[in-house]
């Protein structure tokens, strides 16, 4: 049977306090029964850490006398790239509902280190400044997390307890194709065996995650990013928009990211699929990558990319010192190339 690797190293933390800690305490404060810290227990000692265990009713656990971790040795550079990470981490909302878990690895790593560098590294958090906000996030439980990606790598279905956006309970059972970090929340997307269908679920909404019997292989050409992507737009977003792009597919990997929309080959360029919310950033997005382009859905987004060159054309007439001549709606300016 496999133990969840973090609450194997919790218990050893517990146990690295000192003292005698009895079975039914470290159970309450893991969230476990007591068989199961038993096992902990056992693992602990396989690992060669000396754990000393007290059989009886109130029997329990305790570190051996004088045992301590060795010390966690960082250069300066491994020190700043983890303080960063951590904080990083903490601002763009890849967190998990532990909220005190960066501040706590924060302290743990501190501690640890010469005290000269942990000024230095005090020094650079009071003057960092950041760009963006911090970013108001829906957190992700780390079981959840590390369950759904552990399914992931073993390619083992499992049964999701799942809460709708309108409350509503369900089981469901998954395929686990990927798990998905995007826009301040985690995602996991798969095969969905009660719908038959591809499927993508807020991992903040997973009340637990447990192993199925089932294994499954996943599609060559499944990419998870664009499916979680693709799924939430078709959701939020209104326009259903296919474009041909005048250039090569690898050239459009490089420039596009993979948010932008489906790509894919076309016998005249690349065939940019997605959705879009304001049909005018969409003219504006395309104009802006320098490359001809033909609009094949919808109508809207033509009469968008030609109101966009009337109003770039103006702006460089007046730029000239002339009187701008708004052109026929019928032009099309060459270097958009819009559909007829």
């Amino acid at each position: 049977m496999t133990r969840p690797t973090a609450r194997v190293l919790a218990l050893l933390e517990l146990l690295q306090t000192g003292g005698q800690h009895t079975v039914g305490d470290l159970a309450s404060r893991l969230g476990v029964d007591e068989r199961t810290v038993r096992r902990y227990g056992e693992h602990l000692a396989d690992l060669g850490i000396p754990v000393q265990a007290q059989r009886g009713r109130y029997g329990g656990y305790r570190l051996s006398p004088g045992y301590k971790l060795p010390p966690l040795m960082l250069t300066d550079d491994e020190a700043v790239a983890v303080v960063l990470g951590l904080r990083a981490g903490e601002r763009s909302g890849l967190a998990t509902t532990e909220r005190a878990a960066t501040a706590s690895a924060l302290a743990k790593v501190s501690r640890v280190l010469p005290r000269t560098l942990v000024q230095r590294l005090d020094s650079l958090l009071q003057a960092a400044q950041f760009t963006t906000p911090v970013r108001a996030t829906a957190p992700a439980g780390a079981d959840t997390l590390l369950g759904l990606a552990s399914a992931a790598q073993a390619r083992r279905t499992v049964v999701i307890a799942y809460s709708a956006w309108d409350g509503r309970q369900s089981e469901r059972e998954l395929d686990v194709y990927g798990v998905v970090f995007h826009s301040g929340r985690w995602y996991v997307t798969g095969h969905d065996h009660g719908r038959d269908d591809l499927r993508t679920f807020r991992v903040d909404r997973i009340a637990s995650v447990t192993q199925g019997d089932g294994s499954y292989g996943v599609p060559a050409d499944f990419d998870a990013t664009t499916q979680v992507v693709s799924g939430i737009a078709a959701v939020r977003w209104s326009h259903e928009v296919a474009v041909v792009l005048r250039t090569t597919l690898a050239d459009a990997g490089e420039r596009l990211p993979r948010s932008a929309g489906r790509l894919s080959e076309h016998v005249d360029g690349v065939l940019l699929e997605t959705r879009a919310e304001h049909l005018d950033g969409m003219a504006r997005m395309l104009a802006g990558l320098g490359w001809d382009f033909e609009v094949i859905t919808p109508d809207a987004l033509r009469d968008e990319v030609l109101a966009l060159s009337d109003r770039l054309r103006v702006s460089a007439v007046r730029a000239a010192g002339t009187t701008a001549t708004a052109p026929s709606p019928r032009a099309t300016p060459p270097a958009l190339n819009a559909a007829p």
